[in-house]
């Protein structure tokens, strides 16, 4: 069987697809690295809602998605923009996600992390910034989970310099019960986070950054890096205290990220592990053995898909996750809340299709031809 696919000039091709899925099967705990994959959720696709509406989530989808996750040894980084923080998915949501998940985790014994930004104010005072912050680290850390403190919109159109920063983290650092994940979110997720830590030049910015660690090292778990330059990722993860991680948040680089070099590597929190979950997971668990060949083997060929889901402008990567979450029957729907599933052309949803496939990522490889090809006739497209 063959599928006719458009491609970036709009010409009709065939392509011939996979008939039988890669085949992962869950495994043992990871040893060597701690890896999260950042979660999408799934809208509620009945829901008469629009854009402009309060996110209407399907929760028995997004939380059995979780499970999927967790069931490979993945940790889950809930509420990240991964799961349209900001794009679709306001605080109250995001609120009632976190704690959805937090409860599900603890019945199945898996590893959660959550996002506290300040996404219940537009824009404010830095007193304003720090109780947004405020709130939502009590809402994760009453619901048991680790937290994640993410870079905050307000704080970007708020702060005057540096000392800002050093003010407001220093603040809710020594406020956190428990070490936390620090964001630093570069602008290509979000061009509203242009010169945070207080300069559009990242030295500066990383010197920033560096200060606020260095002066609460024993409040910080690790840092999450999402700036998409390996280099620099590997000089700041170099120069960071001693027992303080480096998460990966490159989803260009990673394979070489997480593999490392002589002289340390990141552990990985990343949302292109959402659809390559089970792959990524086998992956992981090679490089425990001591197999970095075998690591780079299964991993390297998965980055053409994501550098395509995450190709400018990047923040609608989230569409190409759920795209792929669809075909591959983690839910019954190609629906997003805030309706991002218009968010990226017919040739992109095909490119990423063709990709995914030819990795073997579909477990049921024919339902997710039936799905691409009930998207194509939608788009006019006849086999």
């Amino acid at each position: 069987m063959t599928i006719r696919l458009p491609d970036s000039g709009g010409a009709l091709r065939t392509y011939e697809p996979r008939t039988e899925p890669l085949l992962v099967t869950p495994g043992t705990p990871f040893t060597s690295r701690t890896v999260f994959s950042a979660a999408h959720v799934v809208a509620d696709p009945y829901a008469d809602v629009s854009p402009d509406s309060p996110a209407a989530v399907d929760w028995d989808a997004t939380l059995a998605f979780r499970r999927h996750l967790w069931s490979h040894g993945l940790g889950v980084a809930e509420a990240m923009d991964t799961a349209q923080r900001g794009m679709g998915l306001d605080w109250a949501g995001a609120a009632e996600l976190i704690r959805r998940s937090a409860a599900e985790a603890k019945a199945v014994g898996g590893r959660i992390a959550c996002g506290v930004g300040t996404d219940q104010l537009a824009a404010g005072t830095l007193e304003q910034v720090r109780a947004a912050y405020e709130e939502q680290l009590a809402v994760v850390e009453e619901s048991g989970a680790q937290a994640i403190l993410m870079a905050s919109r307000a704080l970007a159109a708020t702060a005057k310099g540096p000392e800002d920063y050093l003010d407001v983290y220093g603040h809710l650092l020594r406020q956190a019960s428990e070490p936390v994940i620090l964001h630093w979110l570069g602008p290509m997720f979000d061009p509203a986070l242009e010169g945070y830590w207080g300069s559009s030049d990242l030295d500066a910015a990383t010197d920033t950054f560096l200060e606020v660690i260095a002066a609460h090292p024993d409040k910080v778990d690790g840092i999450k890096v999402s700036l998409l330059d390996a280099q620099r990722e590997i000089d700041l993860r170099r120069r960071l205290p001693q027992g303080v991680r480096c998460y990966t948040g490159d989803d260009f680089n990673y394979p070489e990220l997480i593999a490392g070099d002589e002289q340390g590597f990141s552990h990985a929190l990343l949302g292109i592990f959402d659809p390559l979950g089970p792959l990524a997971a086998e992956a992981v668990r090679v490089l425990d053995t001591g197999d970095t060949a075998g690591f780079r083997a299964l991993l390297d060929p998965t980055v053409d898909l994501s550098r395509h889901l995450f190709q400018t402008p990047t923040r609608f990567y989230k569409t190409g996750v759920v795209f792929l979450a669809w075909l591959a029957g983690h839910q019954t729907h190609f629906t997003m809340v805030g309706g991002l599933q218009s968010a990226r052309s017919l040739p992109h949803f095909a490119r990423a299709y063709e990709l995914a496939d030819g990795l073997g990522l579909f477990p049921d490889p024919k339902l997710a031809e039936e799905r691409m090809k009930t998207l194509l006739a939608l788009y006019g497209v006849t086999q």
